[in-house]
């Protein structure tokens, strides 16, 4: 199964001027990815800026984007993109690859990154940061999660990772760890050395270390306090590399758990610093944006000014908090190609942005004469396995998407529609089956039947719409005659904290399945659409 390969499309500044009339601005808004977008990290080559996100279950995985002036992005490949690379078989949307890293060394891109639940942390390479990348190379004596790399002046390469201690001092206590990685061997060798617990004695869940080379002295970034409401970034500062660290007298630099539990920005933390060829340095972080105390878009990412007073780094300095709207980065303006809020499926095969849950085992959608067609198979969606879905990211509090489905059964156990998922325990269906349309709620496991009307049809447009945390679903036989289906749902269902993991993200997209049973039909979609509205 293939994901397109779309080339880098660059809009200079002088481009920009003469197509739009006018100048670039000098703000930016956050985040600068929205919607699922969770641990990014960043690197330089040049003038060019590349990032990449964990995406825990979601195939293809970790996802490359481009930037110019790192506020434009867009995504020019999957770093996990052939389905025997990994396998998430029998994984709960929790696990999966969590944070990568992604860095430039002599010619090569290198991702480090932990596979919770396959065979943990591995690295993999590339010559284009687009792809293809290699087979993962597997670190079997290399513990905990969220490992870095790191090139010391003289050549060596680390890998930073945290892992658990032998005998906690505190709760959830985890100590950062340095060893060499020899990459002609391609494993871990000599000393390991351990490197800090974290800012303070009853520092929490410290993970995400990145280490940097800034005049003359090594600086330790990590990240502590667990990815909800306590996230938060600390430093500590070497003459060498392997430590000791000493913990940097303002810590946290960066967290929002100061401003309590009705601040809108919440679980600051996991970030990566990148210093531009302008000599101004930036950090790519993540953060949640809340409705009323609930987050439904997961973890986004953000974009943060960082200053340096001595060895310090000071976060957006005279406000130190990540800002909704700033002044951006000292570097040509360069907007990138808008993607279309409508998929005519027009290509022969899916962009970047579709993605499925687990790994695919076999083929099971087709494109071809402008459709995509989905195959129904036995896999649900409530199972730890992959079935006939295809997601793109929610990536907005108010949004509207639609699809036209072409669709008939006369078997009760095939149903085709369109689906709003986080989990494989909490999700909405809006399907057609043998007689009719059904709305379908999962909510903690718990399945319940919201509506159901009769619709013999073969062909139907679904159409969902959201304002925040509530939405509202309906169907008609053209976009003229759409009528609701059962009354306004909330988005509480996928939500964090609400037996969703905080860890993965919401998607939006078209679902089919034959429930168990042998089937060759086909769901046909002529297109699908989704925008802010």
């Amino acid at each position: 199964m293939k994901f397109q390969t779309v080339k880098i499309t660059v809009i200079g500044l002088a481009i920009w001027a003469n197509l739009f009339g006018q100048k670039p601005p000098s703000t930016f808004e956050n985040p600068i990815l929205s919607g699922y977008h969770p641990d990014p990290s960043i690197v330089r080559v040049g003038n060019d800026y590349y990032l990449v996100n964990s995406t825990f279950v979601w195939y293809p995985g970790l996802p490359v984007y481009h930037s110019k002036d790192l506020v434009n992005w867009k995504q020019i490949g999957n770093a996990i993109d052939r389905p025997y690379m990994v396998d998430f078989t029998g994984l709960r949307d929790k696990l999966g690859l969590f944070a990568p890293t992604i860095r430039y060394h002599d010619g090569t891109f290198y991702i480090i990154n932990t596979c919770v639940g396959c065979k943990m942390n591995f690295y993999i390479t590339a010559k284009d940061a687009a792809g293809p990348w290699s087979d993962p190379i597997w670190l079997p004596n290399a513990p905990g999660i969220d490992p870095s790399l790191f090139w010391d002046v003289d050549g060596t390469c680390y890998y930073t990772g945290m892992t658990r201690v032998k005998k906690e001092e505190w709760p959830t206590q985890r100590v950062i760890f340095n060893q060499e990685l020899d990459l002609n061997q391609q494993k871990l060798v000599g000393e390991r050395h351990y490197l800090t617990h974290g800012h303070a004695n009853n520092a929490s869940f410290t993970e995400g270390p990145h280490i940097y080379y800034i005049d003359g002295k090594y600086l330790l970034l990590v990240s502590e306090g667990g990815t909800g409401i306590n996230h938060a970034l600390s430093v500590h500062h070497s003459d060498s590399v392997n430590g000791p660290y000493i913990a940097n007298y303002i810590n946290p630099v960066l967290t929002h758990r100061h401003f309590g539990e009705d601040y809108p920005l919440h679980a600051i933390g996991h970030g990566d610093l990148v210093q531009t060829q302008n000599g101004e340095w930036w950090c790519t972080l993540l953060g949640k944006r809340r409705i009323n105390k609930i987050t439904t878009l997961a973890r986004e990412t953000f974009l943060v000014k960082v200053d340096f007073e001595g060895k310090t780094p000071i976060f957006n300095a005279g406000e130190g908090k990540v800002l909704m709207e700033q002044t951006r980065p000292n570097l040509p303006w360069t907007p990138v190609e808008s993607k279309p809020a409508k998929d005519d499926f027009n290509g022969d095969t899916l962009g970047f942005n579709w993605c499925t849950i687990r790994t695919p085992k076999t083929s099971f959608y087709s494109l071809g004469n402008s459709t995509l067609k989905l195959k129904l198979r036995e896999e649900i969606m409530d199972s730890l396995v992959n079935s006939s879905v295809l997601l793109q990211r929610i990536k907005h509090h108010k949004f509207e998407a639609m699809t036209k489905m072409s669709f008939k059964t006369s078997k009760r156990y095939e149903q085709a529609g369109l689906t709003i998922y986080r989990t494989n325990e909490n999700h909405y269906n809006l399907l057609k089956d043998k007689k009719s349309l059904v709305l379908l709620k999962t909510f903690k496991k718990e399945v319940t039947e919201i509506a159901r009307v009769p619709y013999t049809k073969k062909d139907v447009y679904l159409h969902v719409e959201a304002n925040d945390l509530e939405v509202q679903f309906s169907y008609g036989q053209s976009k003229e005659s759409l009528k609701p289906i059962g009354t306004k749902q909330r988005l509480i269902v996928i939500a964090d904290d609400q037996g969703n993991a905080q860890f993965n993200g919401p998607g939006i997209g078209i679902y089919a399945t034959s429930n168990g049973k042998a089937s060759n039909n086909h769901a046909i979609y002529d297109w699908f659409y989704y925008k802010n509205k």
